[in-house]
């Protein structure tokens, strides 16, 4: 008989959150892993299937898994209050966190000691990208030729083509849909008046509105259309704000990416560090925003009714297609952006001493083996 749930009060679950948010490192897969520990096993608050339909919600609707999660556990409580509680409560210490280092990035990002350090943090975030993507491979492909070839597809193309495409991922639940279901078979940028100056100011100088409309937009298509796990954002990022806006270089893209692995909560919180770059604070707050807001709407929207359909065969094909695809596309961008962070042979030894220390000492916390990895980048650049 299973054990009875335990009554709590909609304060603590926001308070949950906020410590999560707070000190929850590890990615996508770790704050899904905690949250099913806490709220599930040891406090007795989530019903395992809730839980189990809210990780279905999760990876079928575009947007950071984790973050989408712990917004239906929320809408679960208490529906569209419990909800936005929960997700303000979620994301904001790690935004928080991030608004200050992209402000000491953008005062001291051009001294020779914060290019050191992220020498070394750059060839590290690689070994992470490479690693999450082979626990995502051993946990949602299987031995599923299917999913594999849709893997190996979108692997293929998002390392060709340097970006996203999404319609990979529509196809990949297409694919999905039709194996498991049927086995039988843009908007004008408006003016707008922006001031302080110090708001929308960022690495080259203060921005108009068309900039923070255009922020907005690519970050809201962002998270309309990215499926997976945090890190299935990181190709649709790269193609466009190195590749056509030109926001910022390789290497600083780079250091975004390490931004969001060195503090907790979502990953894609990576999203607010590029804003502020671009566009100082504003333009971090319009890309976070940007990039939460249809998570938040994918879930407390189709809650309601997503419980009857959970089980459904079709539903369950789709899902497993387009998270097959948003595996492969982290695995290509882990190759894209390994090209550029891997340049010689000390990146090359903290890469390999990055993977080594996840694969060996599982213990030890990413963002521990970050910060080791970039004293050996300033070590190593003071001695060159």
């Amino acid at each position: 008989m299973p054990a009875a749930r335990e009554e709590y009060g909609l304060g603590e679950l926001v308070a949950y959150f906020l410590r999560l948010g707070s000190v929850g490192f590890g990615g996508p897969i770790a704050l899904c892993g905690y949250m099913q520990r806490d709220l599930v096993e040891r406090r007795r608050w989530v019903a395992p299937e809730d839980y189990k339909q809210g990780l279905a919600l999760a990876q079928l609707a575009p947007g950071p898994l984790a973050a989408q999660l712990a917004i239906y556990l929320g809408w679960v409580r208490a529906r569209v209050l419990g909800a936005t509680l929960v997700a303000l409560a979620f994301v904001l210490p790690s935004f928080v966190m991030v608004l200050a280092l992209s402000a000491l990035y953008v005062r001291f990002g051009g001294l020779p000691w914060m290019q050191g350090v992220f020498y070394g943090i750059g060839a590290a975030v690689i070994a992470i990208i490479a690693r999450s993507a082979w626990k995502l491979v051993r946990m949602t492909l299987g031995t599923d030729p299917l999913l594999w070839t849709i893997f190996g597809a979108a692997a293929v193309i998002t390392a060709w083509t340097e970006s996203e495409v999404v319609w990979v991922f529509l196809a990949g639940g297409v694919l999905g849909l039709l194996a498991r279901g049927f086995p039988g078979l843009r908007a004008r940028p408006a003016a707008v008046a922006v001031a302080p100056v110090w708001l929308v100011t960022g690495l080259h100088g203060a921005v108009g509105g068309d900039v923070l409309w255009r922020i907005w937009w690519f970050f809201a298509e962002a998270g309309a259309f990215v499926f997976g796990s945090g890190l299935a954002i990181v190709p649709f990022l790269y193609g466009g704000v190195v590749d056509r806006f030109h926001w910022l270089t390789e290497r600083q893209f780079l250091d975004a990416v390490a931004v969001a692995m060195i503090t907790p909560g979502p990953v894609v919180i990576t999203t607010a560090f590029i804003g502020y770059l671009v566009a100082g604070p504003l333009g971090a707050t319009v890309a976070a925003v940007g990039v939460f807001l249809p998570c938040y709407l994918f879930v407390i929207l189709p809650a309601p009714y997503f419980r009857r359909f959970a089980a459904n065969v079709g539903v369950k094909g789709f899902v497993d297609g387009v998270t097959a695809a948003a595996t492969g596309a982290i695995a290509g961008a882990a190759v894209v952006l390994g090209r550029r962070a891997i340049v010689d042979v000390p990146t090359a030894a903290i890469a390999l001493g990055t993977l080594g220390a996840l694969v060996y000492l599982r213990r030890v916390p990413e963002p521990l083996v970050i910060v080791a990895a970039g004293i050996v980048g300033l070590v190593l650049t003071r001695a060159g």
